[in-house]
């Protein structure tokens, strides 16, 4: 399986990133696409800007110990994973996955585990920033932890 890995400040180009992970994908039938994006609706104040801040290098092996656990129950053939840190205002792109695969079933699937896992395993830290000048940081939701556990079967 091919796979790439980034965490980045910098926004991403979709279109640029599918291109690159097809070069790579060989016979794939099936890409799925999954971009996640900054909500601004989850507080009572408005939000301002989301802070993302990792852990250099730990990071990009956890996503990448994900995507492989990926490849080992669905076939596979390329992985694409950008995430974005730093601040970032609501709509913004934060997350990319792209997951190639010969079937579609597959591709879902896998880009599903992938995401499941990255919100619950990859070491990132949220603080959001409110329109009123406050903060906080975001705690983990127990529908995330719920949303993984059913991969545990």
């Amino acid at each position: 399986m091919w796979l790439k890995v980034d965490v980045q400040v910098a926004p991403f180009d979709l279109a640029c990133e599918e291109s690159a992970l097809l070069a790579q994908a060989g016979d794939a039938g099936a890409v799925v696409a999954f971009v996640g994006r900054v909500r601004a609706h989850d507080a009572a104040v408005p939000l301002s800007a989301l802070w993302l801040e990792h852990f250099p290098g730990v990071t990009e092996a956890e996503i990448a110990r994900i995507a492989a656990l990926a490849a080992d129950r669905w076939p596979v053939t390329a992985c694409r994973v950008i995430h974005r840190v730093g601040a970032l205002a609501p709509g913004e792109g934060i997350v990319l996955v792209l997951m190639a695969s010969p079937h579609r079933a597959a591709a879902f699937e896998a880009a599903a585990y992938l995401m499941d896992y990255l919100k619950t395993e990859a070491p990132f830290w949220k603080r959001e920033d409110l329109a009123d000048g406050s903060h906080r940081w975001v705690e983990a939701r127990q529908t995330d932890e719920a949303a993984r556990a059913r991969w545990e079967s």
